[in-house]
């Protein structure tokens, strides 16, 4: 798994701060409850200069998801698109991985965090391809985990926190451990939910199936992008709950975020998908959102923000 690579600058509340200097302390509310929100936005290299996919959505569901935690931000999503194209620019990078976040830091005693302080941090850095070199070309090996994924209404699985995390965390370490590059988690009644860090996408007989949102799974960014990609295709989606077993039967199996983009899976628990290998409606939607991310594609959804130019237009 790739290590983080330290960049010059990091914003914090309005001002940008050495990498070193982005410190919190030992007893913040986040670091001892998890109760950190966060997202994850890719910037691109593009012929037009660095474009961050879809900034303003991620920082909408980060505000959103400290609503649901109760967080207050003092930053507008204005505010904080013009601050991640400023600290891009700042850090010299032309492709690279934001990492937003809202801290509940020091003050409190116990779990209510009430008297912790809310702070907001933009950190940045370079980072390729999440589950490896030749993942998105070849596939990758995944299983179904003994995991489950949480239940609707005991912690909003909506919401993008830390805490949700340490059930990833297991899904993953497992499948690392057992010689998987990714697991599959089930929600509590036994149907697909999503990966450690993904959505779960399946291809049976033309249509696209994927989970519907039910309390058990985030509702990805990417996945809302790889819908919209598909139906612009002429492919019919299916937001439905979809058994364990289909992952076997599928032709063919592909994940989505962030991290993951579009990566096509080529086993579960090492039953072959298909033929083995990434499948061809997995390609055409993989190098359909590609080229819009990258901009060699029309992006008729508007999804890019051009961080010079949007840094011309703030100035």
């Amino acid at each position: 798994m790739a290590k983080i690579t330290a960049t010059d600058w990091i914003w914090r509340d309005g001002e940008f701060i050495p990498w070193n200097d982005a410190q919190v302390h030992l007893l913040s509310h986040s670091m001892q409850f998890g109760s950190s929100v966060f997202e994850g936005i890719r910037c691109y290299s593009t012929p037009r200069g660095p474009a961050i996919f879809r900034l303003e959505d991620h920082l909408k569901r980060m505000v959103n998801s400290c609503k649901i935690y109760r967080m207050e931000v003092k930053y507008t999503v204005d505010d904080l698109v013009a601050a991640c194209c400023e600290l891009v620019e700042k850090n010299g990078l032309d492709a690279c991985y934001l990492r937003p976040m809202v801290l509940r830091g020091y003050g409190a005693t116990g779990m209510v965090p009430f008297d912790s302080p809310v702070e907001v941090y933009l950190p940045c850095w370079p980072w390729g391809a999440y589950l490896g070199e030749g993942a998105l070309e070849n596939g990758v090996d995944a299983c179904v985990s003994t995991w489950n994924r949480v239940a609707p209404n005991t912690i909003p699985s909506m919401a993008k926190v830390a805490g949700n995390y340490l059930s990833g965390q297991l899904i993953k370490m497992e499948a690392l451990t057992n010689g998987f590059h990714e697991a599959i988690a089930l929600t509590t009644e036994g149907m697909i939910s999503e990966g450690s860090g993904q959505n779960v996408f399946l291809v049976s007989g033309g249509t696209l199936y994927t989970a519907p949102i039910d309390g058990t799974l985030l509702h990805g960014i990417t996945r809302d992008s790889i819908i919209t990609i598909a139906r612009d295709l002429g492919l019919p989606v299916r937001e439905q709950h979809v058994p364990r077993e289909a992952l076997y039967t599928a032709d063919e199996v592909f994940l989505t975020g962030t991290a993951s983009e579009v990566t096509p899976v080529r086993s579960v628990d090492r039953i072959a998908v298909g033929a083995g290998k990434p499948g061809p409606i997995t390609q055409q939607i993989q190098r359909r959102f590609l080229d819009i991310v990258k901009g060699a594609g029309e992006d008729t959804h508007n999804w890019l923000t051009y961080v010079r130019a949007e840094r011309t237009a703030s100035v």
